[in-house]
This record gives structure tokens, C-alpha cells and sequence, in this order.
């Protein structure tokens, strides 16, 4: 019996093991070719650095056997004669859709999603490890012939869906196989980016830096899942973790990403494979210094269309700059020693990628750095270079046959094999007519020139005297031209077929257009003459001229980053904001980026003297709630965002920076919004423009989360609200519950045993630890008084309401309680709940003994802040000096950081600002703006810099109507307007 069971067990085993060799085939009978190929008299690419000239590459069943100049050719080989040819390795594209549908939205409702639509998955539905790509993926044989014929044989392919996207499939581009022989690996890779699904619609995350706390938490939460701790099962947590070995490849998109993606990785000791956004080499140090391999897209922008010159006048300087150095980026990445490769990615089509690739080239990317970044690069990053990316033994016989230097404009290329089997994409017999010939007809000698691709052949015929219209195909060694006769009353032509023979010589027949044949023959002289061939090289190669990097990359930016000197400003009036008060014929002595000495008949060696007779020297403005400087600015998918951060979306690059140096501002607080009653964590930042979003922060900077109180959060105006919560009572209900949370999350982790890391827990413990300090967005006394007793209740302060328009009403309670206040000078009425707003908000408060600011909310009111301060001079009769100190030093006190900035002090940072005139005079100009002894913003260097960028702007229209006169497309004018953000900016059209 047991016999017999065996038996029939193994017999079984081998219908399984035949079975797993057999896939149902229609289209008819098919042979597999196990013979030898032998590819003959090539150069070839193994490499891209190791090249055989002469030599034969030798396959078999779909690999590379041998290649060298002495490979041995078995008996039954097929031997191809390429001799003239060049063999590359085929190209590999790691960020690909192929094969893949297009995700389709979610219908839309009218009723915002808050929760997750999944059971047994992650929490959030934007969060989808388990996807696989293998499971839907179908082979798309009309898109795989795009990209064959653009050069490549693999690509990488994934959903296009999510924050996490679950694992790619690694897929050879063989239409002559079935999935079976084309999927080289299943999992390939996890897949990620900072956009959420579409086929969700869940609200949460709406923002940039909600899409990275998500990550963040995410991680933290797959950690303790991996641990065990979990009670329940995930299967997300259970994909990410078991995805955690393959290559983890997240889109960026563009630079300032790249940067914000390395941050998440290296928190989580990851070191992920990023793809840009082509404009790297603006910060190419930091982009360095992250040590991340890159996926570059190439699709360089057009020149503009600059005939209209009232158009033409809108256009950025940062935008047309863009155009004219983003086809450098391949280059300065390849001198930088970063890895990347290149990708098909957010090309209108495969088609188009040739042409740019030679762009990159053109702009200083060299031929060997090009093909390694197609190559061995994407396939040493999949883990895959053992069988793609090279044509060594035991690799796939991925290959292209080329007429010669493949990255040369007018090099065919004549096939691609993947996997052994051949795709033909032009004759290689072919014969190459283009240049000039020579031929008689109807008694008149006619010039001819072929020019273009041989699949888009342009004729030229003339006479001395004439030139004739004419059109003309070719196919298979056959020529077909219509010439249009002289005739100027009849629409007739002069039919030609001719035979092309290997001297390139044409023979055939004419019908002319009353029918009669005659004999045709055309006589091939040459392609060009040596010197329109050596002119045409030269037109080539040649570059036009390339503006420089500045830091930032636009009109206003620094050629090179400014340094701190040694500054003695002669003589000022120096407004101390100290016991001293004001100054007159004052000295300050700046060093180390310190104020060193103050005082009169001061000198110092080596310090670069400033006459600042007649002129005002007073500490720099800070402004406590702004919004400049910001990618994003609300996360409003929740009631608590406490574990975004704006450090996380800092745009160094924005122009309210400068704007904001030329109005005084040295230091701003960057508050999230109003969205909801807890927001997100501060950013508190020096401006200094030039430098990178890092350097911005303050070091150890103090720890600042926003809340916000009334119509916004409520969503009073919103039409569709139905978040909790909906009144002012569920506010308060919203603090009590969090901060119960909090507490009880505290006493855990204080308590030894384990438990699940929560950003936004651990965030709103500090509050109560007073490691974290609330700026609140707040209007109405009976909130504020609301929230002031909360906070009691808990054991801490509010540290300061912003806006706070009815602080008047509520002043002795807020001095009580220890809060400041930080307000609008004279704003009024632009909502209901600052109906009763009045400009003496400031000056009671500030007689009351609150610690008063003076804040804009606003970067275009950020730039005349010392104005809006002397509002108060009038409104409440407030001393000068104090009414400075509103936007000085008392916001420093606000933001603690008093100890460093604020006043003009021995020993606190050199944060100064020369004026014009007195400081609350609207006459009175930001002459120098010094932030640590560097130079951030200097008048008479600014006149220079307008004169400069006007240039700059009219050499660049001249070229990009050039680049049209030579027939290049162009792209319209799409006129932009600075976006300015507020508390209520939301941030779901640009995520």
C-alpha cells in the first residue's frame, strides 16, 4: 500500500513539476530557437567603460555566452555580419507605470471621508504596502514597442497610487514570451511618494507636511507591529515590514523634496533611491551630502513664447533661468560623483526622450556617465546586476544594434533584443541616401538634397535659378518624389520611382503629368562638403551661454553665499531697546557676528567702517505670526495636526524673504494655520536668505505648537463641514479630551512599560511638561478666557494669543494668567468675530503690563511692521521706544528667544537694521539689514541687482527667440501671481 502511495505521489510530483512549464498559448504553433546567435565584427559596449572593437557576442537561450575577439563559434550557430555596427547594452528605466492602468479616482462626495474605508488594514488608506504590482499588471505590447524603440529593454514598473504603494515588478520588454519569461522579479522594490491615493478619499493628509508626519508615524508604528505588541492584525504593517529588504524608492519630485524625503529616511535608517525633479543642481552640496542615488527625469522645459512683449515682461527671472540651465543637471550631478539614472518619467512619450537625452549631453553630460546612468547604475540599485545592465556572461542578451556612437543625433539605431529575441526597428541594410545628387529631366539639370531620419526623409531640388516643391518617401532601397512642376496655373507634378543601388546612385522612371515615362537616374556627388560638415559639428556642439547658480536660484540671489564681517557703524542713533534707551552719535561695533562694543570714538583694525550720521540703528524686526517662507501652511485633515512640523516644508527660495530683509524683518515665527483648534509645530527662523531651509532654524530652537480658537476652526464658512467640531462648547471639548490623552500617554511612558510612540501624544505632552509653548490664534474674550482655564486646569500657560483683537476686554485676566499678546495694529471687520476690534487693542494691553507684539499674519504687511507699530504711538499715546519694542524686542520675549536678539546688546547676535530715518517714520528705508554680521540686504547693492536681472531678462528673451527661429516648440506664457498665505490658506490644491 505504501508502495503504491508512493507511486502515485511521485507520478503526481511530475505532471506538477511538467505543469509549471506549461502556459496555455493562441497564437498558433511556436518553436523555441535553442540554437546559438553569434553577432559578428561589432564594436561592442560590455560595459560602459569596457569596449571590444571587432568583436563577436555569442547568446543562447535568451543569455550572453561569450563575447570577446576570440569567442568560439559552435556548429550550429547563426551568425550575423553587424561589421560597422555597435552593440550597447539595451537602456533600463526604474520609474515606470508600464503595464499598469491609470488609477481611477474616487467618486466624489459631498460628505468629507475622515475615516479609513479598509478593515485589517493600516489606519489610513493612502498607506497600501500590501499592493502588489505583479497582481495587475498586463503586458502592453503597443507601449512596449514605444519604449524598444526609444532603447530600452527593462523597466520597473509600479502603481502610481498612494504614499505607500506596495512592491514593483522588474518586467523585460519581450513580445515574443509570456509573463513567465518576462517578469524578472515580482517584488522588485516598495514604492512610495508624498501624494496620496486617488482612489481614496480620505481626507487625511491634505498637506506636504502632513503626507511626512504620516511617514514618520507610520514607521514608528510598523516598529512596534514588528515587536509584537500589536493586539490587532494589519496587514499594511505586515507588508511594510516584510518589503523592508527590497529597494525603497520614493518620489520626490523635486529638489526641496529630495531633501525633505532623505530627512524621513534617515530618521528611520533608511537610505532610499529618490526620484528628482531635475532641478538638483540648484543645492547640489545637499543634495551631496544626503548620499541617496537619484532618478533623474529629463523633460527639459521649452523656451517660452516671448513675441508678445507685455507677456514676455510677466516672466520670472527663476522660470526663464530654469529653462536655460535645468539640461545641466545630469552634468553637475555626474561632476558631484552622485549616482543616478535617467527615466521616461513625466515624458509626453518614450519618443521624446532620445532628443533630450542629447540635450544633457550637449550641456557637458559625458557619453560614458549617460550610458551608466542607463545601464549599470539602475541595475546595480534593483540589486539585478548580475543579469541586466551589461552584456557579461550569464546576462540577458539585452542589447541595441546601432549605425554607430548611439548617443549621436544621427546614429540609427536598427534593433533591440531583449531576452534574445529580436526586434527590428529599422532595415540594417537599409542604404543611407541622405546628401547630394545631381540629375537631369526634361532638359533642365536639377541639384537634389535628402535630408532628416530616413523614416522622415525632406527633399530639396532646384535648378540655378529655381527651387521646386517636392515630397519624397522611402522604403526597402525604393525611392517615390513628387515634384511639382513650374506651372503656376495647374497643380501638376513629375512622379519618380527610382531603385537606390549600394553606390547610393538612383535609377528609375519619370511620369510626367500627360503620362509619358521617361528615364531617370541620379547621380549621389556626397553627403556635405568637408566644410559645411565641419560647420554642422561645430553648430553642435555649441551651447549657449549658461547663466550662473545663485543662492537662491533667482533674480535676487547671491553669486556666492555672503559672509560675516567686521562692521563699525560711525555715529548713529542707536535705539537700544535696554536701560539706555536711544543714542545719539552712537558707535556699534559688530565682530564674530556679535555686537562687540557700543559706545562713542570706537575703532577696531580690519573693520569695515559705515557713516551712519544722521541714520537709525536698531535691533532687527521679528515678526511672531507669519506665513512667508512656507510650502504649506494648514493640515486640516484632522481636529489635531500636533505631529506636523513646518520645519518639515521651509521654502528658502521664496521671495518675501528679500521683500522682508528690505523692510527690516530679521526673524519670523512660521505658524501652521487656523484649520483646526490644535495645529501643527512652529518653525522659528533667521532670514537668511541665500542659505539652506536647515540653516534658517535658530539652533536649539524653543519649542512653539499652534492652537486656534472660533470661526475657522468650527468651519463656520465651510460648506461642507461636518469634522468635529462644529461649535465653539466642542473647541474646549477638543482640548479637555486631548490633553486627557496626553496625561494618561505620559504616565505610560513614564511608567517603564511599553507603548506605541505617538507624535501627535508625545507633542501635546510637552505642552504639559512646559517643554512646548502654544501661540493661539484667538478673537472672541470668552474663548480666551476659555482656554485660559483649561490650560490651568492642566497646570501650564498659554504663552501667547495671536491676533487677539479683543484682548482689551480680557487684559487684566491675560496679565494674571501670564500670556502675551500678539495683535493686528488696526484691523477690523473683515469677519464677524473682530466686529469689535479697536486700535487701542494694543496700548491697553500694554498698559495693562501684557507683553505686547505686534505681528503680521500677512507677507506683504510683514515688510512695514515698524509702521504698523507706530500705530500705536497714535492709538494709545504708546513712548516711541515701547512702540518699537513691539516689534523688537518684545516679540523676541514672546518667542524666548530675548537672550539672543530683540535689542542692541553686548553679546547678543548682530541682528541690526540701519534706517534711513527715524524707524517709525513711513519715510524711513532699510538702508543695510544685518543678520550675525552678514550682509543680508543693502540698498545700493539692490539698485544693482534691478539693473542686473533686467539685463539678464532681455538676453534671455533674445535667446529663446532665437531657439524659436530655429524651429524649436516653445511653450505659452501662463502669467503667475504670488500666492501669499494666511491662517486660512489651505493647502489641498497644491498636494
Amino acid at each position: 500500500m505504501n508502495k503504491m502511495y508512493l507511486a502515485i505521489l511521485a507520478f503526481l510530483c511530475s505532471i506538477s513539476f511538467f505543469a509549471q512549464d506549461y502556459f496555455p498559448k493562441n497564437s498558433g504553433v511556436s518553436t523555441n530557437n535553442t540554437n546559438y546567435t553569434a553577432l559578428t565584427n561589432a564594436k561592442i559596449f560590455i560595459t560602459p567603460t569596457q569596449v571590444i572593437e571587432n568583436g563577436t557576442l555569442l547568446i543562447k537561450d535568451g543569455k550572453v555566452l561569450s563575447t570577446g575577439t576570440s569567442v568560439v563559434i559552435p556548429k550550429n550557430t547563426n551568425i550575423i555580419d553587424v561589421s560597422g555596427k555597435s552593440i550597447y547594452p539595451s537602456f533600463i528605466d526604474i520609474y515606470s507605470d508600464f503595464g499598469v492602468k491609470k488609477p481611477q479616482p474616487a467618486p466624489r462626495s459631498q460628505t468629507p471621508q475622515y475615516e479609513a474605508s479598509r478593515t485589517g488594514y493600516y489606519w489610513n488608506d493612502h498607506i497600501m504596502p500590501e499592493n502588489k504590482t505583479i497582481s495587475k499588471f498586463n503586458y502592453d505590447s503597443k507601449k512596449a514597442n514605444e519604449l524598444i524603440k526609444a532603447g530600452f529593454g527593462v523597466v520597473n514598473t509600479h502603481i502610481h497610487d498612494g504614499i505607500v504603494r506596495g512592491s514593483g515588478t522588474l518586467v523585460a520588454l519581450n513580445n515574443h514570451s509570456g509573463n513567465e519569461t518576462r517578469v524578472i522579479a515580482e517584488k522588485s522594490g516598495q514604492y512610495l511618494s508624498g501624494r496620496k491615493s486617488v482612489t481614496s478619499r480620505q481626507v487625511y493628509p491634505t498637506s506636504p507636511m502632513g503626507a511626512l508626519a504620516l511617514l514618520r508615524q507610520m514607521y514608528l508604528d510598523a516598529d512596534w507591529y514588528a515587536q509584537g505588541h500589536s493586539k490587532t492584525k494589519d496587514l499594511s504593517l505586515e507588508a511594510l515590514n516584510n518589503n523592508k529588504d527590497l529597494v525603497q524608492i520614493i518620489e520626490a519630485g523635486s529638489r526641496a523634496n529630495v531633501l525633505r524625503a532623505d530627512k524621513i529616511g534617515d530618521e528611520n535608517g533608511i537610505q532610499y533611491v529618490i526620484l528628482g525633479g531635475g532641478d538638483e543642481y540648484e543645492r547640489i552640496n545637499d543634495i551631496k551630502a544626503t548620499n541617496a542615488s537619484l532618478i533623474i527625469p529629463i523633460n527639459f522645459p521649452k523656451p517660452y513664447n516671448v513675441e508678445n512683449t507685455f507677456l514676455a515682461s510677466s516672466l520670472s527671472l527663476q522660470d526663464m533661468k530654469a529653462w536655460n540651465q535645468k539640461p545641466t543637471n545630469p552634468k553637475v550631478l555626474a561632476e558631484h560623483g552622485i549616482p543616478f539614472t535617467l527615466t521616461t518619467h513625466s515624458l509626453k512619450s518614450p519618443a521624446d526622450f532620445k532628443a533630450n537625452l542629447l540635450s544633457a549631453i550637449k550641456h557637458g553630460l559625458s557619453k560614458e556617465k549617460a550610458l551608466e546612468a542607463l545601464t549599470t547604475i539602475p541595475a546595480q540599485l534593483l540589486g539585478k546586476s548580475d543579469v541586466i545592465g551589461s552584456l557579461k556572461n550569464g546576462a540577458y542578451a539585452n542589447f541595441l544594434i546601432t549605425s554607430g556612437d548611439i548617443f549621436n543625433k544621427k546614429t540609427t539605431l536598427f534593433e533591440n533584443w531583449v531576452q534574445g529575441q529580436q526586434n527590428i526597428i529599422k532595415d540594417m541594410n537599409t542604404i543611407d541616401i541622405r546628401g547630394d545628387y545631381r540629375f537631369s529631366l526634361a532638359g533642365n539639370s536639377f541639384q537634389m538634397s535628402l535630408k532628416g531620419e530616413l523614416s522622415k526623409l525632406k527633399s530639396e531640388i532646384k535648378t540655378n535659378t529655381d527651387t521646386y516643391g517636392s515630397k519624397i518617401s522611402y522604403n526597402k532601397d525604393w525611392v517615390n518624389i513628387s515634384l511639382k512642376t513650374k506651372d503656376s496655373t495647374k497643380q501638376e507634378f513629375i512622379r519618380i520611382t527610382a531603385h537606390v543601388n549600394p553606390n547610393k546612385d538612383l535609377k528609375g522612371k519619370a511620369i510626367t503629368p500627360d503620362g509619358r515615362a521617361l528615364p531617370f537616374s541620379a547621380k549621389y556627388s556626397k553627403k556635405e562638403s568637408d566644410k559645411e560638415e565641419k560647420k554642422k559639428k561645430e553648430e553642435d556642439k555649441k551651447v549657449a551661454k549658461m547663466f550662473p547658480i545663485t543662492f537662491p536660484n533667482n533674480g535676487y540671489g547671491f553669486a556666492e553665499l555672503p559672509k560675516a564681517e567686521t562692521l563699525l557703524f560711525k555715529n548713529a542713533t542707536v535705539w537700544t531697546n535696554e536701560k539706555e534707551g536711544v543714542l545719539e552719535n552712537t558707535d556699534v561695533l559688530i565682530k564674530n557676528g556679535k555686537i562687540s562694543k557700543i559706545g562713542q570714538n570706537l575703532s577696531s583694525k580690519n573693520a569695515k567702517l559705515i557713516d551712519a550720521k544722521g541714520k537709525h540703528l536698531t535691533a532687527g524686526i521679528i515678526d511672531e505670526h507669519s506665513h512667508i517662507a512656507a510650502a504649506s501652511i494648514n493640515e486640516s485633515g484632522q481636529n489635531s495636526s500636533a505631529e506636523v512640523t513646518i520645519e518639515d516644508v521651509i521654502d528658502e527660495t521664496d521671495i518675501s524673504i528679500y521683500r522682508n530683509l528690505a523692510g527690516g524683518v530679521t526673524s519670523i515665527q512660521i505658524l501652521h494655520g487656523s484649520a483646526n483648534p490644535i495645529g501643527g509645530r512652529s518653525a522659528i527662523i533667521k532670514l537668511k536668505w541665500g542659505e539652506s531651509a536647515n540653516n534658517l532654524i535658530y539652533n536649539n530652537s524653543p519649542k512653539f505648537i499652534k492652537f486656534a480658537l472660533g470661526e475657522n476652526v468650527k468651519q463656520s464658512r465651510s460648506n461642507n463641514g461636518v469634522r468635529f467640531p462644529q461649535t465653539r462648547m466642542g473647541v474646549e471639548q477638543v482640548y479637555i479630551d486631548y490633553f486627557t490623552r496626553a496625561k494618561e500617554y505620559d504616565a505610560l511612558k513614564k511608567s517603564g512599560k511599553p507603548y506605541r510612540k505617538d507624535i501627535e501624544l508625545e507633542t501635546l505632552a510637552e505642552i504639559l511638561s512646559k517643554e512646548r509653548f502654544i501661540s493661539c490664534h484667538s478673537y472672541v474674550q470668552s474663548e480666551i478666557n476659555m482656554l485660559m482655564k483649561v490650560a490651568e486646569n492642566f497646570n501650564f500657560n498659554i504663552n501667547t494669543f495671536t491676533h487677539i483683537l479683543e484682548g482689551y476686554k480680557v487684559a487684566d485676566k491675560m496679565k494674571m494668567h501670564g500670556v502675551g499678546g500678539s495683535t493686528f495694529s488696526d484691523w477690523w471687520a473683515y469677519k464677524y468675530e473682530v466686529n469689535d476690534a479697536i486700535p487701542y487693542n494694543a496700548s491697553i494691553m500694554h498698559n495693562e503690563g501684557v507683553t505686547v507684539a505686534i505681528n503680521s499674519d500677512d507677507g506683504e504687511m510683514s515688510r512695514r511692521l515698524n509702521q504698523e507699530a507706530a500705530k500705536s504711538v497714535k492709538y494709545g499715546d504708546v513712548s516711541e521706544e515701547d512702540a518699537l519694542k513691539f516689534v523688537t524686542l518684545n516679540p523676541a520675549k514672546l518667542l524666548h528667544i530675548d537672550n539672543r536678539v530683540g535689542s542692541i546688546k553686548v553679546g547678543k547676535d548682530a541682528d541690526v537694521v540701519l534706517w534711513t530715518d527715524h524707524p517709525l517714520s513711513i519715510y524711513a528705508k532699510a538702508e543695510k539689514t544685518i543678520i550675525e554680521g552678514v550682509t543680508y540686504f543693502d540698498l545700493e547693492a539692490d539698485k544693482k541687482i534691478r539693473a542686473r536681472i533686467k539685463e539678464e531678462k532681455s538676453e534671455l528673451i533674445n535667446m529663446m527667440m532665437q531657439a524659436k527661429n530655429k524651429g524649436l516648440k516653445t511653450q505659452p506664457i501662463k502669467k503667475k501671481e504670488k500666492e501669499y498665505l494666511h491662517c486660512d490658506s489651505i493647502d489641498n490644491e497644491r498636494h
